[in-house]
């Protein structure tokens, strides 16, 4: 791969300085080691030569040890020392030549070959002086350079300084919205990061398919219109937990489809060990480290609650933290263990409490005094040993706890104001350093991001991330990338082109992509010069002879008839109407007689019905009886009558 890159960089004429910068290649713009492969194999098989004489040597040199003791052993018998004496002096003199010979002839075979391998050495490293800055393939074993010694040097010096390993040299700015960003998740490849925020919204951000515009690939309400709170990836991935300012948590698939959503209990119930699942607003919730169809809520029913993707119908186990009088308290955030054994929650109280997953009803350790009572204690993350725990407290401190020792902090940091109640704190990959920010008030500076050293709690580096408050901060152990949440809707990513991986590199390099204008149709008439005469439109010589022919039309030359006066005719409704309704209401509006008086209205035409009857009366001529109507009594009789005797108005 990196040979392909020079050969490119060459082609076109040269590197692109700020392309190798973004992306951490050093290599451009040097030459690549050439390497002779047989002179190194010729090297190799001298060095067994040397190796297999030097082994020979010492092998004759016993032999002669022994020959010559052999020789110097007293002799009982003259003659027979004598003759023994001369055989073996011969056969010595023998085998001195044989080997002198023999290591005569292998000195010779190996004067040329040394000589060879000496100046083969020697061409070796002139090459290497004079080529001290070629890059290439990995030198053979044994190889040592000065050039390597200092920058192993370097190296060791950036491992003892942990502010060198903090990646802020270069920094994305994503666009939420224009609310606060409160949740912030990244599943554990590092390729998908999802906001959530005051507004409501939560949106998938793909680091791979992101060109340098920088937009989100889908915004969705999950909750409708509930705060979110808390956002988190599953340990495979796969799912996410949402939870929100209402009672349910939900489950969503990497798409953003809901997947589950908890149970609502019932809030009638007094004792919260018989429903099903929280009755009042959740505060926190994250999965568990090793079981990935497990999660972990928290809520304002004083209840944490742990539940299983496959059964939303009641939750799985449920931890009820109290007070020192035994009386509920309300947790505000909740978390798991590393090795998902132990689960830690913060109170309202300022206390932190923690239970062995498997026994719900004592707690294992309990703090009563780890922040101010009344406060709400915002973020607990364990350390990546599982030795320590970290909580970021309402009352503006930062705390780092050994849970062996759980009484009293390890380390503490203050004067860190917090405004939010899920203003985060985590630990760095090396688990070295401490990570939090700062919340200020409008107009009132730049929100901060702190780096404390976990052993002493000194400060070590801070970052200005913008003129509002830093609420959620996380550091991907694998992208080696810090991605904060802020209160006026950004999504910030910083990262170091060398330490880091993919993740925002993938996307800064890529050019944004051209808009595509929608092409407008508008329709035009069709001009045809030579089109046939009997679909060719008539034109009009002169208006005067068009008023002429109109004229002797009957139809257009009609003069309209006028509007009917009095009643109708013709078939023609006049104009007060000439129907019944309308007659009558007319004759109505003109008859203005007294109706004030209805008794006498009525006997006015008594006489005349007496004298002609016309409907009834002739029916019951005969055996009607003689009507005798009652005689009006006059008003001034009742003055004289006593006050209950009066008729009553």
């Amino acid at each position: 791969f990196s040979f392909s890159l020079f050969a490119d960089a060459e082609m076109l004429g040269g590197p692109d300085p700020e392309l190798s910068a973004t992306m951490g290649f050093s290599g451009f713009g040097k030459k690549a080691r050439t390497f002779d492969l047989e002179a190194m194999f010729e090297q190799t098989r001298r060095t067994a030569v040397e190796r297999s004489r030097k082994v020979l040597e010492a092998r004759e040199r016993e032999k002669e040890e022994q020959a010559e003791k052999a020789f110097r052993s007293p002799c009982v018998d003259s003659s027979a020392s004598a003759s023994s004496r001369t055989g073996p002096v011969s056969t010595l003199t023998q085998r001195e030549t044989d080997s002198s010979g023999s290591g005569d002839s292998s000195d010779e075979e190996l004067v040329g070959p040394m000589q060879s391998q000496t100046s083969a050495q020697g061409s070796v490293e002139g090459t290497d002086d004079d080529d001290a800055e070629f890059i290439g393939p990995p030198l053979p074993p044994g190889f040592k350079d000065s050039d390597d010694d200092n920058d192993n040097d370097d190296i060791e010096e950036d491992d003892n300084n942990p502010v060198k390993k903090i990646p802020d040299s270069h920094e994305i700015t994503l666009q939420h919205g224009t609310k606060t960003v409160s949740a912030l998740g990244l599943d554990p490849s590092g390729a998908r990061l999802i906001t959530g925020g005051y507004d409501y919204d939560v949106k998938f951000w793909d680091f791979a398919g992101m060109d340098a515009s920088l937009q989100a690939f889908r915004s969705l309400q999950p909750c409708e219109c509930h705060q979110i709170k808390s956002l988190q990836y599953s340990s495979t991935g796969d799912v996410i937990l949402v939870v929100s300012g209402n009672s349910q948590a939900k489950v969503l698939d990497r798409d953003g489809f809901p997947v589950m959503e908890c149970i609502k209990g019932d809030q009638y119930i007094v004792d919260m060990t018989n429903t099903k699942g929280h009755t009042a607003m959740l505060n926190s919730g994250c999965w568990h480290p090793k079981i990935k169809e497990e999660f972990l809520t928290c809520s304002n029913d004083g209840t944490v609650r742990t539940w299983d993707v496959n059964n939303e119908k009641k939750h799985k186990s449920i931890f009820k933290p109290r007070s020192v009088q035994g009386k509920r308290v309300i947790p505000t955030t909740c978390t798991y263990s590393r090795d998902g054994k132990l689960i830690a929650a913060g109170c309202q109280d300022g206390s932190i409490q923690i239970w062995d997953r498997n026994m719900n009803v004592h707690t294992k350790f309990h703090c009563r005094q780890a922040h101010a009572p009344g406060t709400d204690t915002s973020c607990l993350t364990f350390s990546y040993d599982g030795t320590a725990l970290a909580s970021r407290g309402g009352d503006d401190t930062l705390k780092i706890w050994d849970i062996r020792q759980f009484k009293k902090p390890l380390n503490s940091a203050e004067r860190l104001p917090s405004f939010f109640p899920m203003t985060d704190c985590c630990f760095s990959p090396d688990d070295k350093v401490l990570v939090t920010g700062t919340s200020v008030k409008k107009g009132g500076g730049s929100g901060k991001l702190y780096f404390f050293y976990r052993e002493t709690f000194q400060k070590l580096y801070e970052i200005e991330v913008t003129d509002a408050s830093v609420v959620r901060c996380l550091w991907h152990p694998k992208l080696n990338q810090i991605m904060v949440g802020t209160g006026n809707g950004l999504a910030k990513v910083y990262y170091d082109p060398v330490k880091s991986q993919r993740g925002a590199k993938l996307c800064v390099v890529k050019t944004k992509r051209k808009e595509r204008h929608a092409e407008t149709l508008t329709q035009d008439y069709i001009i045809t010069p030579h089109a046939l005469p009997m679909f060719r439109e008539p034109r009009q010589r002169s208006t005067r002879k068009q008023l002429e022919k109109d004229r002797l039309d009957p139809m257009k030359s009609h003069k309209p008839e006028p509007p009917v006066a009095g009643p109708g005719r013709g078939g023609r409704v006049g104009t007060h109407g000439g129907t019944l309704s309308s007659y009558i209401v007319k004759n109505i509006a003109l008859d203005k007689t007294d109706d004030s008086n209805p008794r006498e209205a009525i006997l006015r035409h008594a006489k005349e019905a007496e004298e002609n009857p016309y409907w009834v009366a002739p029916a019951y001529a005969k055996t009607q009886p003689k009507t005798v109507f009652a005689e009006v009594e006059p008003e001034d009789d009742e003055t004289d009558k006593p006050e209950w005797k009066k008729r009553k108005i």
